[in-house]
Parts: structure tokens; sequence; C-alpha cells
């Protein structure tokens, strides 16, 4: 069972540890508590309990996606035909089966959902409005904008 932690509940060392572990998931307890200025066992004990309230949820590799071919970056405009909960609920079951889609939000605005799409290039980007975007379930209409450069992008 997760207990949730309200942001009041994290006091200094919490807060240092997160910085930490954001910028180094792979640090070992014994560091973290020597840059925290903490003994072993209560930075162990506060990374235990902050992993159990799910202030860290997990811990993961970055990866550069450059690096691995995939350097266009598109963010789509998604206006729903139907935003009733089922149809809001299908709609968001099937962004999580779409590879390419990076991040999906849903927005209080002109339209409902900002989609933060990578793929190798502007061809492949095209296939993937064609046959994966475009299938989602109510798509009403969409609005493409190409990122031309990322300015900041990163963890907390």
């Amino acid at each position: 069972m997760t207990i949730q932690m309200a942001s009041a509940d994290l006091d200094s060392f919490d807060q240092a540890i997160l910085r930490v572990l954001a910028t180094d998931g792979r640090t070992s307890v014994t560091e973290l508590a020597r840059r925290i200025g903490l003994s072993k066992s209560p930075t162990q004990a506060r990374v235990k309990r902050l992993e159990e309230t799910g202030v860290i949820t997990g811990y993961r590799a970055l990866l550069d996606p450059i690096r691995m071919g995939l350097a266009h970056v598109a963010f789509v405009e998604v206006r729903l035909s139907d935003t009733r909960e089922a149809a809001l609920q299908a709609f968001n079951r099937a962004v999580g089966q779409v590879p390419e889609i990076e991040q999906c939000h849903m927005i209080a605005g002109g339209f409902d959902y900002l989609l933060k799409v990578r793929t190798a290039d502007i061809h492949d980007y095209r296939r993937v409005m064609a046959e994966r975007l475009s299938a989602l379930p109510h798509v009403a209409s969409t609005s493409t904008y190409v990122a031309m450069e990322a300015v900041k992008e990163g963890p907390l």
C-alpha cells in the first residue's frame, strides 16, 4: 500500500536526497549520506520512505534520443470529436500503445490534448501521423508544430 506524502512533509534532508538522486540515481547510499550530511542508516531509511510514499517513483537510465536516431520532435494539438469520459479514457489507453508519443497532456483550452511525438525525421513523422495518430479514437483534427531546437529538456 502506498502512503501519500505532501510536499510540506519533505524536510531539507529529504529535498537534498531528491536533488542528488534526480541528477544521479546510481549514487550509493554511502555517497548519498556523505553528500547530504547524514549517516548511512537514516539516509537509507529516508530513501525507503520516499520510495514507499511514492515521492520516488523509480530509477531509470536517461537516454539520448538524438544518438538513438530520434532527432525529430513534433508537438501535436489534438481535438477530439467526443469529450465524454468514455471517449477520453479510450483515447488515453490508445495513446499508451503508440511508442512515438513521448508525452501526452490533457489541456484546458482551445484543444483537448498536446502530444510530444519523437521520430527519426519528417518522413517518419508523416507515416506515424497517417497510420497511428490519425487513427487514435475520437480524433477530429490535429495541428502539428515542428521543434527546431530543444532549448531546455530534462528531469526536475
